[in-house]
């Protein structure tokens, strides 16, 4: 069957077809455009930009495609935190090779000291006692176990790096206070407590000449014999002289 174009002259609309088939031209390509947005809007419909349906494992999930069928995958060998280099070993572990150390990371100023009395008031203080005894509050209290004084031989002579680890790892009964307390109030913490030593065992000899000791320790009193306020006498009320009148008159 062969196909034609004629013009309609009543219209002057090109046609195409075949006999009584034919179309103009106009209405055709109107048609295909119609059929080509149709398609267009069917295919962007089928689309999920938010990727919510893809091929994933969910967290801690079960897998089939792994071996130990684990879906969160261990970190590669050597895989560092962001922040967690921790270049200075002795800063964050107290120790030099397997052993504690002996020295502070940084100079110890009286600002560190300072950081270090406030922490330890706060974090050690209640087991320790604020004098580092081993008489806080929490023995007194019945708990189990005392903790040992920081002034007997032993702790005397550890070195600095044992506290240190101490708090971060824990010891005995003590739990580690690493979340607690950060690397550097950690360290400030240790600086205090060998001030706390020196200051239970020092001399006169160890005090600087400019400094000046009273001759006599303070006498402190007995509990409850403390000042206190005044006592009250009650007051007479006495009667307002003009009604005393009246009575005697009665």
């Amino acid at each position: 069957m062969r196909h034609f174009r004629q013009i309609d002259r009543a219209s002057g609309n090109t046609c195409v077809g075949t006999g009584a088939f034919a179309r103009p031209v106009e209405q055709s390509s109107a048609a295909v455009s119609f059929a080509a947005l149709l398609l267009l809007l069917a295919l962007t419909s089928a689309c999920r930009l938010d990727m919510h349906v893809q091929p994933r494992q969910n967290p801690l999930s079960y897998s089939d495609f792994y071996t130990d069928h684990r879906s969160a995958r261990p970190p590669v060998e050597g895989t560092v935190a962001r922040g967690e280099l921790h270049e200075d070993a002795y800063f964050y572990t107290g120790k030099i090779g397997d052993s504690p150390g002996n020295v502070m990371p940084f100079a110890v100023t009286k600002e560190v000291l300072v950081r270090g009395q406030e922490r330890y008031n706060i974090y050690c203080a209640p087991c320790h006692s604020r004098v580092g005894d081993g008489n806080g509050f929490v023995p007194s209290r019945g708990f189990a176990r005392k903790p040992p004084s920081f002034h007997i031989v032993r702790l005397q002579k550890a070195p600095l790096g044992y506290f240190f680890d101490v708090m971060s790892n824990g010891f005995g009964i003590m739990p580690d206070y690493a979340s607690q307390i950060p690397t550097q109030d950690r360290w400030d913490i240790v600086a205090y407590i060998r001030a706390l030593q020196l200051s239970q065992n020092a001399t006169m000899a160890d005090v600087p000449p400019e400094q000046k000791v009273p001759s006599e320790p303070p006498a402190f009193r007995e509990p409850g014999s403390g000042a206190t306020l005044p006592i009250l006498a009650p007051k007479q009320h006495s009667q307002p002289e003009s009604e005393m009148n009246k009575e005697g008159q009665k």
